[in-house]
C-alpha cells in the first residue's frame, strides 16, 4: 500500500485518533502474519460452462450495456474461471480459495507451502505467485501525517461549496454543475483503505438517503465491514461525493458509488494489488463507469520483489495489468500518480503507468506543480501523469464529517474523477477513451506536455465545447441555481417523469430526446413554449434501464441529465 496522500486533514489523526485506531481494530494480528496467499494461474478455460454468447450469466445488464455502447465485445478473458478447476483446488487438503479472477484466469489460494505444492501438481495449473511473505508491522504503513493550516486561515468558504469551491472551479466543475451535470446516473467505484463516517456523518447524508451507495465490500477481510480501519478512503470519497450546502460539495455530488476496501494499512504485499484486481472485476460485473483509485505500488515488505522503474512499462505490475484490462472493458480508470516527486524515487507508481487510463498529478491552488507529485514518463516513455488537479492543501472531509485540508495526489485523483463523471454524463455517447482524449485536449498544456503535469489541468467547459462544437455550453448562473435541468423521481418507477426547466429553456419551443444506455435515440417529443418551471412527460414506452434526457431550445441552448427507470 502506498496511499497517495502526503499531508492529511488538521486533527484527522492527532485530534480524533480515528485513522490509526480504526486500523488497529482490524484482524492484523499474529494469526494473519502466518497466512500465505498465492495467486494460482490456470492453463486455460477449457470445459467452462460459460460462453461469450451468454454474458448475462456473469455480467449485469448494465455491464453489458456499457460494452455495447462502446462497441466492446465480450471476450474469453471475461469468462469466469472453470468451476471444475476451482472445485479441484478446494478439494486439496489445507487449501482455501479466497477469490477467483476472470481476467487473469487464476484463483487466490490460502495455504502453506506443502499444500501449495499439491495445488501446483494439478494438471490444469500453470504457475503460482506468493502474494504475502511477512508479518504485519506494529503500526500502519502510510506516509507522514502532518497538521496543516485551518480553513479559517485560508479565507471564507463559498456559500454553496464550502471549502471545496476553488478545487472544483479550477477544473470547470462549478460550470459543469451550473449546466446541470452533477454525476446523475453515473457509477463510481472507489478503491481505498476504509470509509469511517460515510455511514453516519452529514456530508454523506444524501448519498445514503437517496440510495446512491450501492455496494460496499472489504477485500482484505472478505466481508462488508468498510466503515472502519483507516479513514483515507473517507477523505478521498469526500472530494467527489460529499454534498452539504455551505459546508462541502464535491465534484460529483449526485453520482452513485461503490466502496471497495482493498488496502491493508499494516503491510505492503502484492496481495493488495490482487485485491485491486478482484475489486475491478466486481466493479466491471456491476456495470461501473469510473474507478477512482488513490493507491500506488512499488516497494514491498520483502525488498527483492520491489518494482524497478523498468517495470513501470504498462504491462508488468499486477495492478497495472488489472487497470489496463479495466480500461479495455470500457471503464475509465482514474488513478493517483503518487507522492514520490521530492523523494529519491521521484517517479510514478503502479498502476499509474497503465495505458488508456488517467494518471493524476497534483498542483496547488495557484495551479503550480506540487513538488511532492510523482513524475513521469512511464518506463516506455508515455506521457505520465496524464492530467493534474489540486492536490496541495486540497479540501477534504474527515471521519467526523468535518472539513479540512490535506495534500497528496490522493485528493487530486478523485477531485478529477468527479469531473470525469459529469463530463461523461453530459456526453453519454462517448467511449471511455474518447472521454480521456477530450479531457486531455482541454488541458492547460496539451500542446506541450511535460513529465510533471502531463497535459496539464483540464477544463470541463473547454472539453465539452470540443466534443460539441455545434452547441457550445452556456454556463451562466449560480451553482445549483436556475441553469440546472432536473428530473424526478429518479429512479423512475412510473410512467410519467417531471422535468424542472432552467430559465434558459423557458418561453420557447423545446425538443426533448431520450437516449438509452447505448446512446441510441428511443423517444422524441416536441413541447410548445411555456413559462412554467416544470413540465410532466409520459415515458410509458421506455423499458427498465438507464436513460439520458436531453432538452434543446433553439440551436444553442441544451441541457441533459441521466435517470434510471425501474
Amino acid at each position: 500500500m502506498r496511499l497517495s496522500s502526503l499531508l492529511l486533514l488538521t486533527g484527522l489523526v492527532a485530534a480524533t485518533g480515528l485513522g490509526q485506531a480504526a486500523a488497529q481494530s482490524g484482524p492484523g494480528g499474529t494469526t494473519a502474519a502466518t497466512v500465505r496467499k498465492h495467486l494460482v494461474y490456470f492453463r486455460d478455460k477449457a470445459g467452462t460452462p460459460f460462453t461469450v454468447g451468454q454474458p448475462q450469466q456473469f455480467l449485469s445488464a448494465r455491464a453489458i450495456a456499457r460494452r455495447t455502447r462502446q462497441n466492446i465485445t465480450v471476450q474469453p478473458r471475461d469468462l469466469p474461471v472453470n468451476p471444475s478447476y476451482v472445485a479441484q483446488v478446494k478439494a486439496v487438503p489445507g487449501a482455501t480459495v479466497w477469490y477467483s479472477s476472470r481476467w487473469f484466469n487464476a484463483v487466490v489460494v490460502n495455504c502453506d507451502s506443502t499444500t501449495l505444492g499439491a495445488v501446483q501438481a494439478l494438471p490444469f495449473v500453470r504457475t503460482a505467485q506468493t502474494l504475502n511473505r511477512t508479518a504485519p508491522v506494529a503500526s500502519p504503513r502510510k506516509q507522514d501525517v502532518l497538521p496543516t493550516g485551518t480553513d479559517q486561515q485560508r479565507g471564507q468558504a463559498n456559500p454553496v461549496y464550502g471549502t471545496a469551491y476553488e478545487q472544483a472551479r479550477m477544473i470547470g466543475a462549478v460550470a459543469m454543475h451550473n449546466a446541470g451535470f452533477r454525476g446523475e446516473g453515473m457509477q463510481i467505484a472507489v478503491f481505498d483503505d476504509g470509509f469511517p463516517g460515510v455511514n453516519t456523518t452529514s456530508p454523506f447524508a444524501s448519498l445514503r438517503s437517496e440510495g446512491r451507495l450501492l455496494d460496499a465490500y472489504n477485500f482484505v477481510e472478505r466481508n462488508t465491514a468498510v466503515y472502519g480501519r483507516d479513514s483515507h478512503g473517507t477523505n478521498t470519497l469526500s472530494t467527489m461525493a460529499a454534498n452539504e450546502t455551505g459546508v462541502f460539495v464535491g465534484t460529483a455530488p449526485k453520482a452513485t458509488y461503490r466502496l471497495y476496501l482493498t488496502e491493508d494499512v499494516f503491510t505492503e504485499n502484492p496481495i493488495e494489488e490482487v485485491n485491486w484486481l478482484v475489486a475491478a472485476e466486481r466493479a466491471d460485473s456491476a456495470g461501473v463507469d469510473i474507478i477512482s483509485s488513490s493507491l500506488g505500488y512499488r516497494d514491498f515488505d520483502v525488498l527483492y520483489i520491489n518494482y524497478a522503474y523498468s517495470d513501470l512499462n504498462g504491462r508488468t505490475a499486477i495492478s497495472t495489468r488489472a487497470a489496463a484490462v479495466a480500461a479495455r472493458v470500457g471503464m475509465l480508470v482514474v488513478n493517483s500518480a503518487g507522492n514520490e516527486g521530492a523523494r529519491p524515487w521521484q517517479k510514478i507508481l503502479a498502476p499509474a503507468d497503465a495505458d488508456s487510463i488517467l494518471a493524476v498529478g497534483a498542483v496547488d491552488s495557484l495551479r503550480n506543480y506540487a513538488g511532492f507529485s510523482s513524475q513521469g514518463p512511464s518506463a516506455d516513455n508515455r506521457v505520465k501523469p496524464n492530467l493534474a488537479a489540486q492536490g496541495s492543501q486540497a479540501a477534504i472531509v474527515n471521519a467526523l464529517g468535518q472539513p479540512g485540508r490535506g495534500s497528496g495526489t490522493s485528493f487530486a485523483c478523485p477531485v478529477l474523477a468527479g469531473m470525469v463523471a459529469g463530463f461523461w454524463q453530459a456526453n453519454p455517447t462517448l467511449t471511455a477513451q474518447q472521454v480521456i482524449s477530450f479531457l486531455q485536449r482541454s488541458a492547460s498544456q496539451y500542446t506541450n506536455p511535460d513529465n510533471l503535469l502531463g497535459y496539464g489541468i483540464p477544463n470541463f467547459v473547454v472539453a465539452y465545447n470540443l466534443a460539441n462544437p455545434g452547441t457550445p455550453l452556456a454556463t451562466a448562473g449560480p451553482a445549483g441555481g436556475t441553469q440546472q435541468l432536473v428530473v424526478y423521481p429518479n429512479p423512475l418507477d412510473g410512467n410519467d417523469i417531471n422535468l424542472q426547466l432552467p430559465s434558459a429553456l423557458r418561453a420557447q419551443p423545446l425538443l426533448v430526446r431520450f437516449y438509452d444506455a447505448r446512446g441510441a435515440l428511443v423517444l422524441e417529443q416536441r413541447l410548445a413554449a411555456t413559462t412554467a418551471a416544470e413540465v410532466r412527460l409520459p415515458t410509458s414506452t421506455l423499458t427498465a434501464g438507464i436513460y439520458t434526457c436531453a432538452v434543446q431550445a433553439g440551436a444553442k441552448v441544451q441541457r441533459s441529465v441521466r435517470f434510471v427507470k425501474i
